[in-house]
Formats: structure tokens, C-alpha cells, sequence
């Protein structure tokens, strides 16, 4: 009975351990749907090429950061491995997928739509 009540503890001491590790680690601020990073709330995200990767910088800001709108950073957002929080030139806080800052399009108007892909011949939609 008594080595039954240790390994009931033990069980109960890893599990909550294991818990506590899993609500440690952040959430992914981006979704996958058809093969294509998405927003919360379904939308396509795209990366720009004149972002230089791993600088922690968005060459988009101002006049472009409204017709791209950076994917901001919503609570502690706290980074990990494949994602990144940089600091906007504004102060506000925007992730990145492996050092790429992220962004929507303003002309798409659906969860699905793609429109914002080869704009410019600089935006690209992201892939995980």
C-alpha cells in the first residue's frame, strides 16, 4: 500500500512538472493553413525582401507598415527558437519567423487570400 501511495505522488509530482514546462513555452503567435502562415484570425502573412533576416529590424514602417501591417505583438509574447519579437521603429513590438518580421496585406480582404505574394517583386508569403 505504502510503495502505492509513493508511485501514485511520483506520477502526480511528474505530471504536474510536465504541466508546469508546457504552459513555460510560448505559443506560436501564427497558425499553418494550407501550407502558409496565418494570423489569428486567418490571414495570410508575408515577409518582405528588403528585411535583412536576424537583425531584429522591419525595413517597413511608416506610409508601408499601413499597407502591410506589421503582426504585433500582443501581452508578453515571449520568443523561442523559431519565433522572434523585435522592436518596431515606432517602439512597438512585431514578431518574427526565423528572423524574418512578418506582416499582413491590407488588400486581402479574407481568411485564404493571397494577393499580397510577389508584390513589388518583394513581398512573399511565409512558410513554416
Amino acid at each position: 500500500m505504502k510503495s502505492r501511495l509513493i508511485r501514485m505522488l511520483l506520477a502526480a509530482t511528474v505530471a504536474a512538472t510536465l504541466a508546469a514546462c508546457a504552459t513555460m513555452s510560448p505559443p506560436d503567435p501564427a497558425n499553418v493553413a494550407d501550407g502558409v502562415l496565418v494570423n489569428g484570425a486567418g490571414m495570410t502573412l508575408y515577409t518582405f525582401d528588403r528585411d535583412v533576416g536576424g537583425s531584429g529590424k522591419s525595413a517597413c514602417n511608416g506610409p508601408c507598415a499601413v499597407n502591410w501591417p506589421p503582426l504585433r505583438v500582443t501581452g508578453d509574447g515571449m520568443a523561442s527558437a523559431a519565433w522572434q519579437v523585435i522592436t518596431r521603429d515606432d517602439g512597438s513590438k512585431q514578431w518574427a519567423y526565423h528572423g524574418k518580421p512578418l506582416y499582413t496585406w491590407i488588400k486581402d480582404a479574407k481568411p485564404g487570400d493571397r494577393t499580397g505574394d510577389g508584390v513589388a517583386n518583394a513581398w512573399r508569403i511565409a512558410r513554416p
